[in-house]
C-alpha cells in the first residue's frame, strides 16, 4: 500500500508502521557503506582516502596519498636508498607503474627477484626463501585495505607474506583507490570474488598454471613506526 502524501486515516485493526529514520542529504553512514553493493573497480573519493589514511597512522603506518602511479614510482625511488637489497612481490600495480622495471632492470638496487632467478630451485630452494623473507625493502600491492585500518594480502605460493608480516625492515606498499572497502568482510568478498578469478587468469597467461587462494595476510597494526609506508593513490590500478 502506498501512503497518499497529504496523510490517511488508519483503521483500529491496522497496526503503526514504524518508521526507520532518514539519513540526512549527503551524509553517509558505516551501516549505508557497509550494506551498499560494493564497486571493486571504482576509485574512492578524497574524503574515504583520508578516513583510509587516518584510520591506518592510528595504527603506526606511515601513509601518503599520491595523484597518480607516476607520482608512486618518483616516491618510491626517493624512499630506497642506492645499493639496498629490494623484494618486488609478483603485482599488476608494480609492473603497471613501472616500480618493478625500476627496481630490477635499473642497476640502482640489489635485485633479490633477479638474484633468486638466477639461482637453482633444485638445489638452493632453502637459500631463495630465506631472501625473500629478509630483504632490506619489500615493495608490493595488497588485495584491499579498509577504512578502519587494515591491510588484506592474498597469495598462492606466500612467498611476500613474511616480508610483509615482520621480516623485512622496510615495507612499502602502493595501494589503488578501488581497492579500498568498508571492513574486513567486504575485503574478502573482493579478493575472493574480484582478485582470484583476475590472478587466476593472470597466473595462466604467464606461467601456466592456475592460481589458489591459499594464504591470506591481514595487517591490522604495525607495531614498529617507520617501518611500513603506504602510498595511496587517488587512482585505479591493479587488481
Amino acid at each position: 500500500m502506498t501512503a497518499s502524501t497529504s496523510g490517511s486515516t488508519q483503521t483500529p485493526n491496522t497496526p503503526a508502521t514504524a518508521q526507520t529514520p532518514e539519513t540526512p542529504a549527503g551524509q553517509e553512514t558505516a551501516e549505508t557503506r557497509a550494506t551498499a553493493a560494493p564497486s571493486f573497480t571504482d576509485p574512492v573519493d578524497d574524503q574515504r582516502l583520508e578516513r583510509v589514511a587516518a584510520a591506518l597512522k592510528e595504527k603506526n603506518f606511515d601513509v601518503e596519498i599520491l595523484d597518480d602511479a607516476t607520482a608512486a614510482r618518483a616516491r618510491v625511488k626517493d624512499l630506497i636508498p642506492e645499493g639496498a637489497a629490494v623484494f618486488t612481490v609478483a603485482s599488476e600495480t608494480l609492473r603497471l607503474s613501472g616500480i618493478d622495471e625500476d627496481i630490477n632492470d635499473s642497476g640502482r638496487y640489489d635485485s633479490v627477484k633477479a638474484r633468486g632467478t638466477a639461482m637453482d630451485r633444485a638445489t638452493q630452494m632453502a637459500e631463495i626463501w630465506r631472501m625473500l623473507a629478509c630483504p632490506d625493502v619489500v615493495v608490493g600491492s595488497v588485495a584491499a585495505v579498509t577504512e578502519t585500518g587494515s591491510l588484506v594480502a592474498a597469495s598462492a605460493s606466500g612467498s611476500q607474506l613474511p616480508a610483509y608480516a615482520g621480516s623485512a625492515p622496510r615495507v612499502i606498499l602502493v595501494v589503488g583507490a578501488q581497492k579500498v572497502v568498508p571492513d574486513l568482510e567486504t575485503a574478502l568478498r573482493r579478493v575472493d570474488e574480484y582478485c582470484v578469478p583476475l590472478e587466476d587468469e593472470r597466473a595462466r597467461k604467464v606461467y601456466g598454471v592456475p592460481s589458489a587462494l591459499n594464504r591470506l595476510l591481514v595487517l591490522n597494526a604495525e607495531p614498529h613506526p617507520g617501518r611500513a609506508t603506504v602510498l595511496l593513490l587517488r587512482e585505479a590500478i591493479g587488481f
